[in-house]
């Protein structure tokens, strides 16, 4: 089996691949004190979870991630116990997906294996919309290229400092309210979030698709994929796909064209 580990700010997403299935799935929260043990032992326990054997099991680890403690504990843990070297995406590694930006190396890890994911499953052009810490349009063409996108805050990045600096506002859950006219300062605040969101996603998903049609003359695909996805993707217009895998499938293509 292939454990893929995607590793964001907030989140790290674990997967099992049997094969091209992925038999299994986790979501944790990201800890850059955890140790190489640390992470040992958690991964030991969610595989346990599903009568699966960490240390009989894994034949091949891939890792993204943009906390680099994180993967450097990563790096030790696969040496240490599984006793041999993880594939991490990283500048040199075989992504099959050229990277068309000013600085290519600046380019985040989960962004391209997003795309390549993306791309792979939908065809192009398209843009992945990648709810998590921050909101990010990954955006490639026809040809599968990388060619940019746009970064944004995050719903629960902005409903922190919202609060935060808010006096009488609390944290409420990120769900649709029932009505755009918030009866309560809950809903008024769970409206502007879902609905400010979606319609921030919208445009700027426009925007991209007007200027991706002036050059190849089609819609983008357009797909949704992170934690937070599902408080927003209902109430956008301009998203195709819910897909809340598709990093982990991404690793896995990585995975496939490193070994």
């Amino acid at each position: 089996m292939l454990l893929a580990v995607d590793v964001g700010n907030s989140q790290t997403v674990i997967g099992v691949f049997e094969g091209e299935k992925l038999a299994q799935q986790w979501r944790i929260s990201t800890d850059a004190r955890r140790t190489a043990d640390e992470f040992a032992l958690l991964f030991q326990g969610l595989m346990a979870f599903e009568n699966l054997s960490f240390s009989r099991n894994v034949h091949g680890v891939v890792i993204s991630s943009v906390v680099p403690f994180v993967t450097e504990m990563l790096r030790e843990m696969t040496n240490r116990y599984f006793h041999f070297a993880p594939i991490v995406v990283e500048p040199g590694t075989k992504t099959g997906i050229a990277i068309k930006m000013d600085n290519p190396r600046e380019v985040g890890a989960d962004r391209l294996v997003n795309a390549l994911a993306a791309y792979a499953e939908y065809g192009g052009p398209g843009v992945v919309v990648d709810f998590g810490t921050a909101t990010s349009f990954d955006v490639f063409n026809g040809k599968g290229e990388f060619i940019g996108g746009a970064i944004a805050p995050g719903v629960q990045t902005s409903m922190a400092a919202l609060t935060a600096r808010g006096a009488q506002l609390r944290n409420v859950e990120l769900v649709k309210p029932r009505f755009a006219i918030g009866r309560s300062t809950v809903e008024a605040m769970q409206s502007g979030a879902v609905y400010g969101f979606a319609g921030q996603v919208d445009r700027i998903i426009l925007e991209i698709a007007d200027e991706l049609a002036d050059e190849t003359g089609a819609d983008p695909v357009v797909v949704a994929t992170g934690g937070l996805a599902p408080a927003v993707v209902e109430a956008c217009t301009q998203i195709d796909h819910h897909d809340p895998w598709l990093t982990l499938k991404g690793l896995r293509l990585v995975w496939e064209r490193n070994t």
